[in-house]
């Protein structure tokens, strides 16, 4: 199964419910990033928010093989601006050790800050995610350290929000974010925001480029069986990973929204 380049074609592979898990597939090379990325807007954020880059001295080795690759002069800057995904460099200090955050070109976070993670670990980097450490990071770490550089995997992550925003750094509480969504209007107010992440090896460097390329889709927009995917979500997940993601807050108007979108097919067909 293709991950694509879409919320429509992403959805099916992300996780709406169940335990933890990777949930990886193998990527061809001529899928690692957006064949027809939108550099303007992407040109745009980088321009007004130059904190978006940041750089350890330990990632210089593997910001010039990736700009090697890219077929870009100069550093992460000028890599990040040559694609529509986002950049992150992961390190070792030697073969077998913790990797670490060493670089970091995120121009479209999805409520995380990135000098909050510079230099961590990547168990240290998921923390919020409840059950992590327990169900994750000792097979995210093994995998992380036998991939190699001819094979790529994805993996994609789905949320439920209330704005389109490239750049999604909320700072009102969440009960204010979602306070004017309603069964009648979640179909234009809430989006689905999806996030496709590529895992690959660079071979001199032994880095590993983590890319991550951001999709929204108003509701509305979305397909039958989209809308009914994303939806499980809010029975989907555990009460603490509901409340990370404000889930109480919009749950009950997605699910009726979703109740709508099938009561209305079931009558057409």
């Amino acid at each position: 199964m293709t991950l694509g380049f879409s919320v429509e074609s992403l959805l099916p592979l992300a996780r709406v419910e169940g335990p933890l898990r990777m949930g990886l597939v193998r990527v061809p090379l001529s899928e690692w990033r957006d064949p027809e990325p939108d550099l303007a807007a992407r040109r745009a954020v980088l321009d007004a928010c130059p904190e978006a880059v940041m750089v350890r001295p330990e990632a210089e080795p593997a910001i010039a093989e990736l700009a090697d690759i890219l077929g870009v002069s100069g550093g992460l800057d000028a890599c990040t601006r040559a694609m529509w995904e986002d950049l992150c460099l992961l390190v070792q200090e030697a073969p077998g050790a913790p990797f670490r955050l060493a670089a970091g070109a995120v121009a479209f976070p999805t409520d995380w800050h990135l000098p909050e993670k510079m230099g961590q670990g990547v168990g240290a980097i998921h923390t919020p995610i409840q059950g992590y450490a327990e169900a994750l990071e000792a097979g995210v770490e093994r995998f992380l350290d036998g991939l190699q550089s001819f094979n790529l995997f994805g993996r994609t992550n789905a949320f439920v929000v209330a704005s389109d925003a490239l750049r999604y750094l909320p700072k009102d509480s969440v009960e204010a974010r979602f306070a004017h969504v309603t069964p009648e209007n979640a179909g234009e107010t809430l989006y689905v925001r999806c996030e496709r992440e590529v895992l690959r090896r660079l071979p001199r460097s032994r880095a590993i480029v983590f890319t991550i390329g951001i999709y929204r889709t108003a509701l509305g927009r979305l397909g039958d069986d989209a809308v009914a995917r994303i939806a499980r979500s809010v029975a989907g997940f555990g009460g603490l990973e509901l409340e990370r993601r404000g889930a109480p807050q919009y749950g009950a108007a997605l699910s009726a929204y979703a109740r709508q979108r099938e009561e209305a097919r079931a009558v057409q067909g």
